[in-house]
């Protein structure tokens, strides 16, 4: 008997096909919410302080496009979290008690706190008093940021599991420290970084709409305020995203080395790692910095985290292989452990002390061979490169048109608008890339060192999951078609000043 079972790699290739586009699809819509819920909410205070109608209308604009955006999101997040239920039963069973927790608080305190909200936001202007309904509009923000929070909180505990123990008798870990959980490190940089990268996403949509109205010589006011507000949003949150970012190396080096290898393509690690720029263009010690803010800091690459290695104070990471066994001996002493606990319970307890002592390994006992450890390196290596890259020239555009808007020249500069309609696909392709390194990167792993994803799924037919994915593709690209073509029409309809 062993802890889960290794099921058909048909179905584990589908499931995680199928979630995967449902994340990809869902990402799409979560960072505009965020990033327009803060944009209107300091449009409507500014209405609160100024009395001044024109952020008044401003502000109802972009409320317009973010109430079509939400409404889509929350269809596709729904999805996203009955797939733990239906495609990824043995990890629900084996981690539910601690996954479960902070989606059942997102569910029961965002979701109620944004949905109270929202209404009073769109349908009480002139209902309620002025300060009511700039409290709905910031308490609909907050809501939506909370259930980025508590999303995230789980999120990151698949990558850096803690606060919990493994209970042997139900075959299921169990949290034993919320706050462990709640407010991990990883957790807490983990929100920052991605709830900023949302606030940016927000602040180049609305600058890519507003260049899109001064190009058309429509709204001219309107596109010029909302630049404003937007480029300093946007210039605040890419800060913000550059200092989390930089944490999130810090992280990763020390709780998921392989996927830090994998995104720079590192082989052979050490001292003075060197940060590949582009295959080919190093810069020498800049890695080492990066994850260890020490130029002489010590980064394995892949090959020494599947051999072993020695870390420069002495002390010895056991290799891929070593790993793997132990691993296997966990399996088997709880194997064992439950198939003597009734009849022979000091043989029992030997297996259970057997199992103590390698259960930290206990997931590698489920690969077969170590090359399973490295995740695609291409992939991540490229995605990683767009991501920065990107997100260094949307900067940029952030910073020029927010200088230019304010001296009152934008709409003189023709090539800078284009860019900022350009820019809106590229903040969308450096959110997908941002994720595609942070999911992509710890493969094969479902729970970091925890639960390879070749145990997590359910005992479906491949077929049931073929079917559903293709029904999927086709649901969410109808959903996404349509957001697109209505803020498309609302934006052309937008009446002119």
């Amino acid at each position: 008997m062993t802890l889960l079972t290794a099921l058909d790699p048909g179905a584990i290739d589908w499931a995680r096909a199928q979630f995967a586009l449902t994340a990809c699809y869902h990402w799409l819509f979560v960072p505009l919410t965020l990033g327009l819920a803060l944009i209107m909410g300091i449009m409507e205070t500014l209405y609160y302080v100024k009395r001044d109608e024109h952020w008044r209308r401003t502000a109802q604009f972009w409320m317009k496009l973010f109430g079509i955006n939400f409404a889509i999101g929350v269809a596709t997040g729904l999805i996203l979290e009955f797939e733990f239920g239906t495609n990824w039963s043995n990890y629900s069973w084996f981690v539910g008690d601690i996954f479960g927790a902070p989606l059942a608080i997102e569910g029961i305190v965002a979701f109620f706190m944004e949905a109270t909200f929202i209404a009073v936001m769109f349908f009480g202007w002139d209902k309620v008093s002025r300060g009511f309904h700039l409290a709905s509009t910031w308490l609909t923000g907050l809501g939506a940021t909370i259930s980025a929070w508590w999303i995230l909180v789980a999120n990151a505990w698949m990558q850096h599991p803690v606060g919990m123990a493994f209970n042997p008798d139900t075959v299921r870990n169990e949290m034993n420290d919320f706050a462990a959980v709640a407010l991990s490190p990883t957790a807490v940089v983990k929100f920052l970084h991605t709830v900023s990268s949302g606030w940016l996403t927000g602040a180049v949509f609305v600058i890519g709409v507003s260049c899109w109205f001064l190009i058309k010589q429509r709204n001219r006011n309107m596109a010029l305020r909302s630049i404003k507000v937007a480029s300093l949003t946007g210039i605040v949150a890419g800060l913000i995203v550059l200092g989390t970012g930089d944490q999130s190396g810090v992280i990763m080096a020390r709780e998921q080395p392989m996927k830090l290898a994998a995104a720079e393509g590192l082989q052979q690690g050490g001292q003075r790692a060197p940060f590949s720029i582009v295959p080919g263009i190093e810069v020498p010690g800049a890695l080492s910095v990066l994850a260890t803010h020490s130029i002489d800091g010590y980064v394995p690459g892949i090959n020494d985290l599947l051999n072993g290695y020695k870390r420069p104070d002495g002390t010895s990471e056991p290799s891929a292989d070593e790993k793997m066994q132990r691993g296997q001996k966990a399996i088997n002493a709880f194997a064992a452990y439950r198939q003597l606990r009734a009849d022979n319970p000091q043989t029992a307890k030997l297996a259970l002390d057997t199992l103590r002592a390698h259960q930290q390994y206990m997931g590698y006992g489920y690969l077969k061979d170590k090359s399973e450890l490295v995740p695609p390196t291409p992939i991540i290596y490229w995605a990683f490169r767009l991501m920065v890259g990107f997100g260094t020239l949307l900067f940029a555009i952030l910073l020029v048109a927010g200088w230019l808007a304010c001296r009152g020249t934008l709409p003189q500069h023709k090539w800078l608008l284009w860019l900022g309609v350009a820019s809106v696909p590229m903040v969308y392709v450096a959110g997908q890339a941002g994720w595609i390194v942070a999911e992509v990167g710890r493969q094969p792993w479902a729970i970091q060192d925890l639960l390879p994803v070749g145990v997590a799924v359910s005992q479906l037919p491949t077929t049931n999951v073929m079917s559903t994915f293709f029904m999927f593709v086709a649901l969410f690209t109808l959903l996404l078609a349509a957001e697109v073509r209505i803020m498309c029409k609302a934006i052309s309809g937008e009446k002119s000043e």
